[in-house]
C-alpha cells in the first residue's frame, strides 16, 4: 500500500511515550494526530517497558506505511543529595548549611553530597542549585570533605534531590554505566536517535559517536551552560542537537534562554543539523485540554527560528490529554507556516553555505522549484546527506526522500519539511527520473503535468556528494506499474 502524505506542515513533531500513551488505541491516534517521531525516555522504566513501546511504534509504522523514527532519550549523570534522618528539612535565608561528600544522614546541619566531581571545582562564592533551582546555596568555606554553605532561597529540601553547578564544567562524563547498557539496549532494538544528556564539551559526542558506531544518530542534548562556550564545535560533531530548555532555565537567568535558544538553532541550520526545540511548550495541557495563549506563541517563536521539530514531554508521556496537545501543537505549525512572515523569517539571516559543489546544488535545487512553481524537490540518498542539504535551503516546496534504506528513511523523520520513503535503489538517471515521477503522484505530491526538481549523487548506491540535478515535468510515459 502506498498511502498519501499529508502535506500540511513542515516543522515536524516528536513526542514522548509514557503511562499516559502506552495504549495501543492511544498511539494510534497520535500518530494519527501528526507525531513523527516518538521519544523513549530512558530515565523512567524497565528494559521490558522501553521494548514493548518499541514494537507498539514498529507496528504503528507497517499500518500507515510510512516511516516513523525512535529517539532514546538518555538519563545522563544525575547530581543528587543524600537522605535525611526525618525526610526533609526546612532551610531558611541566612541560615549556614553543610554538604558533606562522605555518605551520611542529613539533618538541620547539613546533607551527604557524595560527589568529588563537584567538590574538585567548587570554590568560596560559587553558587549551587537544589531542586531545579527552588533552593539556592553560596559556599563560604571549602575543604576537601565538606562545603559550608548560607542559604539565599530556602525552603523544603527532602531526600535525593538534583544538584546543579551553573557555570562550572564537570569532570564527568555524560555517558553513565546506566547510560552505558541502556545504549546497547536501545541499539540493540534499533532505535534511529540518540540522546545525549547534559552534554558539556566535544569530548562527550566524540565519546559516544565511538560507542554508537554509525547504528543510530547521535543528538547532543544543549542544557548545560558550559556547552555554550564550544557550541560550535559541539553542534559540528553530533548528528542533530535538542535545546533542552528545562535544565538551560535552571542554570541561567530565564531571561537569557530565548536568546540562546535562537543562537542554537541558527548555529544548527548553518551547519545542517537538524534541530528540536524541547520542554514545557505546551506545559498547561498536562492537566488543561487547551494551552494558554504564551505556549501558543511559544511554539509558533520556534517554527519562526526555523527549527526542525517541536516536542513534547510529560503532556504526551503522563498528561490527561496526550491526543489534544499533538493536535494543538500540529495546528500551530499549520497555521504558522501558512503566515507570509514565516518564510520571510527563514530568510532574513541567509545561511552561509559550505563551500561545495553538492551545497550550490541543494541551493539550487531549492531556486529552481520555486521560481518554476514546483510541486516538490525530490532527493535519491543512501546516507541522507542529499535530503538534508535540500532541507537546510529550507525552500517554498516539500522534499520527498527516497532512500534504499529503512534506516536513513526513519531518521529523516526529523528533519523539516522532508517526506522519507524507503525504496529500492536506482541504477540510472533516466531510473532516476522515472521512479521520482511515479513517487510524487503515489505519495500525493503531484498530477500529471506538474514539474519537480530531482537531485542525487553519483554514481548511484555510493554514499558520496550531491552531483545531479534535473528539472522534470511529470508525463504519463513515468506513469508504469509495479515499479
Amino acid at each position: 500500500m502506498n498511502s498519501p502524505f499529508k502535506l500540511d506542515r513542515r516543522t515536524k513533531i516528536v513526542a514522548t511515550l509514557g503511562p499516559a500513551s502506552n495504549d495501543e488505541q492511544v498511539l494510534r491516534t497520535l500518530v494519527e494526530a501528526g507525531v513523527n517521531v516518538f521519544r523513549l525516555n530512558f530515565s523512567h522504566g524497565t528494559h521490558e517497558d522501553q521494548r514493548e513501546r518499541f514494537n507498539l511504534i514498529r507496528s504503528m509504522e507497517a499500518e500507515f506505511d510510512r516511516p516513523i523514527g525512535i529517539l532514546m532519550d538518555l538519563q545522563g549523570p544525575k547530581l543528587r543529595i543524600g537522605t535525611f534522618a526525618e525526610g526533609r528539612i526546612t532551610l531558611k535565608k541566612g541560615d549556614s548549611f553543610n554538604l558533606y561528600l562522605e555518605k551520611r544522614l542529613g539533618d538541620q546541619e547539613g546533607v551527604s553530597l557524595p560527589h568529588k566531581e563537584i567538590f574538585d571545582v567548587l570554590e568560596v562564592g560559587h553558587e549551587l542549585l537544589v531542586d531545579d533551582g527552588k533552593i539556592r546555596l553560596k559556599v563560604t568555606q571549602i575543604s576537601p570533605l565538606v562545603a559550608v554553605t548560607t542559604v539565599v532561597v530556602g525552603g523544603v529540601i527532602s531526600d535525593r534531590k538534583g544538584v546543579n553547578v551553573p557555570d562550572k564544567q564537570l569532570p564527568i562524563s555524560a555517558l553513565t554505566e546506566k547510560d552505558r547498557a541502556d545504549l546497547e539496549y536501545g541499539l540493540e532494538l534499533g532505535v534511529d536517535w540518540v540522546a545525549l544528556s547534559f552534554v558539556q564539551r566535544p569530548e562527550d559526542i566524540i565519546e559516544a559517536r565511538a560507542l554508537v558506531n554509525g547504528r543510530a544518530g547521535v543528538l547532543a542534548k544543549l542544557e548545560k551552560p558550559s556547552a555554550l562556550d564550544q557550541l560550535y564545535r559541539i553542534i559540528e560533531l553530533a548528528d542533530a542537537v535538542m535545546v533542552a530548555r528545562g535544565d538551560l532555565g535552571v542554570e541561567l537567568p530565564p531571561e537569557r534562554v530565548p536568546a540562546i535558544q535562537k543562537r542554537i538553532v541558527e548555529t544548527a541550520r548553518s551547519l545542517g543539523r537538524p534541530v528540536i526545540v524541547a520542554t514545557q511548550m505546551l506545559e498547561s495541557m498536562i492537566n488543561s485540554p487547551v494551552p494558554t495563549r504564551a505556549e501558543a506563541s511559544d511554539v509558533a517563536t520556534a517554527i519562526y527560528d526555523g527549527a526542525d521539530a517541536v516536542m513534547l514531554s510529560a503532556e504526551t508521556a503522563a498528561g490527561q490529554y496526550p491526543v489534544e496537545a499533538v493536535e494543538v501543537m500540529a495546528r500551530i505549525i499549520t497555521e504558522t507556516e501558512r503566515d507570509v512572515r514565516s518564510n520571510h523569517a527563514l530568510k532574513v539571516y541567509p545561511l552561509e553555505g559550505e563551500p561545495t559543489d553538492a551545497d550550490a546544488i541543494a541551493r539550487a535545487a531549492s531556486d529552481i522549484a520555486s521560481a518554476r512553481r514546483c510541486v516538490a524537490i525530490v532527493t535519491f540518498s543512501s546516507t541522507g546527506s542529499t535530503t538534508l542539504r535540500a532541507a537546510r535551503a529550507r525552500g517554498l516546496v516539500p522534499i520527498l526522500g527516497l532512500t534504499p534504506s529503512h534506516h536513513v528513511a526513519r531518521k529523516l523523520t526529523l528533519v523539516w519539511g522532508v517526506y522519507a520513503v524507503q525504496t529500492r535503489d536506482v541504477v540510472s538517471l533516466s531510473d532516476m527520473v522515472g521512479k521520482a515521477a511515479r513517487m510524487v503522484q503515489r505519495k500525493g505530491f503531484a498530477l500529471l503535468g506538474d514539474r519537480m526538481v530531482v537531485t542525487a549523487g553519483v554514481p548511484f548506491g555510493q554514499p558520496g556528494s550531491t552531483n545531479v540535478i534535473r528539472l522534470v515535468e511529470v508525463t504519463k510515459e513515468y506513469d508504469k506499474p509495479n515499479l
